[in-house]
């Protein structure tokens, strides 16, 4: 009770890296955060999207991979899960979550979902299993983080001419990767789960 108010686990590498499995199509690796600055760890294909998916959701603030282990006690002995992602949301309220590339939860899954939910809630925290996203949402977010970096941002002007819809703004070069950018900070808005294509309606994002 005491750890969950006073350590900031958002900011805490993991504790110990996933590891390499014999088979699988994704090697774990590292994903740079947008939100944070820092790199994100990933241990399979669905814990790295819902990482890109977190990266880009205006609720997160903080984001960290595996810095905690949970241990209780049940009929059976000791237990013990180590949570695939911490969260911190912009109004304060820890999350944790686990990844899954399936639709429905195992029985075990399930199980074990009951007993961290009511670990989170003991401690005013929350509780996320993410699950399957529509591929076509996907790859059009995973296309727009590929301009997440600040460099991509184009600078005030460029931001505010893109916001406001002002056509033949300058140099295509220049002003795609800010047009993206904008799109993956949210500060353009468009229907991410159609087909994305050179005539889609973009549109600005009301002030916040």
């Amino acid at each position: 009770m005491a750890a969950a108010s006073e350590v900031v686990f958002e900011r805490c590498p993991p504790l110990k890296p996933f590891p390499v499995r014999k088979g699988k199509r994704l090697a774990p690796g590292w994903w740079w955060s947008a939100t944070t600055g820092r790199l994100v760890h990933y241990g399979s294909a669905a814990m790295r999207l819902h990482v890109m998916l977190l990266d880009r959701d205006p609720r997160v603030g903080g984001l960290a991979a595996r810095p905690l282990e949970l241990r209780w006690r049940d009929p059976g002995g000791v237990r013990a899960h180590a949570p695939q992602l911490m969260l911190r949301l912009a109004d304060g309220q820890g999350v944790l979550a686990d990844c899954t590339a399936r639709p429905e939860l195992s029985q075990r899954q399930r199980s074990l979902a009951a007993v961290v939910g009511e670990i989170c809630a003991a401690v005013g925290w929350r509780y996320w299993v993410l699950g399957p996203v529509d591929p076509v949402y996907r790859r059009n977010v995973a296309w727009l983080a590929g301009y997440r970096h600040p460099r991509n941002h184009g600078g005030p002007r460029l931001a505010a001419a893109l916001q406001e819809g002002v056509r033949g703004i300058g140099d295509p070069m220049l002003v795609l990767p800010s047009l993206f950018h904008a799109l993956w900070a949210g500060r353009l808005a468009a229907e991410l789960g159609a087909a994305m294509h050179e005539r889609m309606l973009v549109w600005a994002q009301a002030a916040k």
